[in-house]
């Protein structure tokens, strides 16, 4: 089996390659943003073929339950930031690009393997559930209310993992994101949760990522 692990960040890209070093794993980096992130898995997925496609990176986190260093895995994914409008297509939704997906659903298998991961990975908390991408970071309380004013029951927000999920669709590889909460919007002033991530507990919030990897590599 080989796996492809998409990140948008050098520091990200840095993190990760440090745990992956066999060629059964590649680690690229796209780029910030949707555009960034679509090419990003257009070219893995036909310069080396994965298996199975990874967003890996941070995101802003949403929910009572949700809490810095948590881990969410894409049941769904969804855009924030996209409206076709109903001109010509009343059953298009909010977030949906007209004539795919309203959602973009998880692998079931890979799903699977990120479930039986919540009960061996004791120290860190792993939510599966929904996330939103667009093309804006979320620093401010009033952009996170309205993000969630369409997605309320959104785990994360960030910039990159529905545009690799729309690609894998199109392409025909199964995809999961998996992304590590460095802030949480809605209880926090001008990204300052944000920056302290990286200066503080960044350092090992990627082994997530990791274990799984290595648990779907063995059930190859």
């Amino acid at each position: 089996m080989k796996i492809g692990i998409i990140v948008a960040m050098e520091k990200e890209l840095q993190q990760l390659q440090s745990l992956f070093k066999g060629d059964d794993v590649i680690v690229r980096q796209c780029g910030i943003g949707k555009v960034n992130a679509a090419l990003g898995a257009a070219e893995m997925i036909k310069e080396h073929q994965p298996d199975v496609v990874i967003s890996s990176g941070c995101a802003g986190g949403n929910g009572n339950d949700i809490q810095i260093k948590d881990v969410v895995v894409s049941a769904e994914l969804s855009y924030h930031d996209v409206y076709c409008g109903k001109a010509i297509d009343d059953t298009t939704v909010y977030g949906q690009v007209q004539g795919l997906p309203a959602r973009y659903q998880g692998d079931a298998r890979l799903l699977a393997i990120a479930e039986e991961m919540k009960t061996q990975q004791k120290n860190v908390n792993i939510h599966t559930g929904l996330i939103v991408t667009g093309d804006w970071f979320v620093d401010s309380k009033e952009k996170m209310h309205e993000i969630i004013s369409h997605f309320p029951d959104a785990k994360a927000v960030d910039m990159e993992s529905a545009a690799i999920a729309q690609t894998c669709y199109k392409m025909g590889v199964p995809f999961i994101s998996y992304r590590v909460i460095s802030d949480v919007p809605l209880r926090d002033t001008d990204a300052s949760q944000y920056h302290d991530f990286w200066n503080q507990v960044a350092e090992t919030s990627f082994e997530t990522t990791r274990h799984f990897v290595e648990a779907l590599l063995k059930k190859a």
